[in-house]
């Protein structure tokens, strides 16, 4: 690891956290919105036009974290955003297919004759697993240092399919925030099933976090702010045995705690980031490139800085707004 000037350090730290942070809040809004997309059921049309209609007036701003994420990857940390990009060109492309399938296919169900809705409904559906799974495995590549290895590449497929159960775990809470009925209750179904995948892809990214990176087994076990980060698993264990508890019970009269599943799905994504942060920290690319290694120079950082005061508090000022007008039930998503 090269020298930091401590005068400078400041700022690629600040721009760590920026990232982590529009990371974090892309995985919890986009990911809820993958997961209603991944759960679309084929036997109902008017389940699915519900489900739809309950991310209707989010899906496309939540895509703006992402957009930022990327940019102060490459703004703010160029030679990780080679590095990254480099290796994930491949599932980076079908992310974008996929992507790009989901807006299609919204926009075009809605005006399609009746024959071909359908159609478009299983075409959402197919671009929320296909970039569900190309994100689960990028982290999985991420996870192993990007490792040329049958085990890497096999770990990479296992963490594809965990985070989709991820993002249909907090799609299946989201629903059971905003929906009500038969639909409500397949959507209990779902969280706590799904639920089960995504505890077992957790200890499964943090076995192997300890097993190929020493620093990241020295840190947890064998240093003394080990003892400050053993809490977090023990939360994430706490919230998914509490949450499958409510789970199993639920629905309760009068839709009461109906907003706990999501609550504890949030949870639960913000301790997991938390922990590969706490994990991976100073390096931005494991084993390979630090934060302050791969961060741009100073007097570019300090004059991105000033755009990142302005942007990031105006997209999460919007997305208040939004999420605050359209609070409340589902309700048929009409186009006019």
């Amino acid at each position: 690891m090269t020298e930091v000037n401590m005068s400078f350090a400041w700022l690629p730290f600040v721009f760590f956290m920026l990232l982590g942070f529009a990371v974090l809040v892309y995985a919890i809004l986009d990911g809820y919105d993958l997961g209603v997309g991944i759960l679309l059921p084929a036997e109902s049309e008017s389940q699915r036009d519900r489900m739809i209609a309950s991310i209707g007036p989010f899906w496309d701003a939540n895509e703006t974290w992402l957009v930022l994420a990327v940019g102060l990857l490459l703004i703010a940390f160029p030679s990780a955003h080679n590095i990254i990009l480099k290796e994930l060109y491949l599932p980076a492309a079908l992310m974008l297919i996929g992507l790009i399938l989901r807006g299609v296919s919204f926009d075009f169900r809605a005006k399609a004759i009746p024959i071909h809705k359908r159609t478009w409904d299983h075409a959402f559906k197919a671009g929320s697993v296909i970039a569900a799974l190309s994100q689960g495995y990028m982290l999985g590549a991420f996870t192993t240092g990007f490792a040329d290895t049958a085990w890497a590449h096999l770990f990479a497929v296992i963490s594809a399919a965990c985070v989709t159960a991820a993002y249909a775990f907090i799609g299946g809470a989201w629903l059971t925030l905003k929906t009500e009925g038969d639909l409500q209750r397949k959507a209990i179904r779902w969280t706590r099933y799904s639920g089960w995948f995504m505890a077992g892809g957790v200890v499964l990214v943090c076995i192997v976090n300890v097993l190929v990176h020493p620093e990241v087994h020295a840190r947890w076990f064998l240093q003394a702010e080990g003892l400050f980060l053993l809490p977090i698993p023990a939360a994430c264990l706490v919230l998914f045995l509490m949450n499958d508890r409510v789970l199993k019970q639920m629905p309760f009269s009068n839709d009461e705690a109906c907003w706990l599943p999501f609550f504890c799905a949030v949870a639960i994504f913000m301790l997991c980031c938390a922990g590969l942060g706490f994990s991976y920290y100073p390096y931005i690319v494991p084993q390979q490139l630090t934060l302050f290694e791969a961060a741009s120079a100073e007097e570019s950082l300090r004059f991105i800085l000033w755009g990142a005061v302005f942007v990031i508090p105006t997209i999460i000022a919007y997305t208040v707004f939004s999420y605050r007008v359209f609070w409340g039930k589902a309700t048929d998503l009409e186009y006019t």
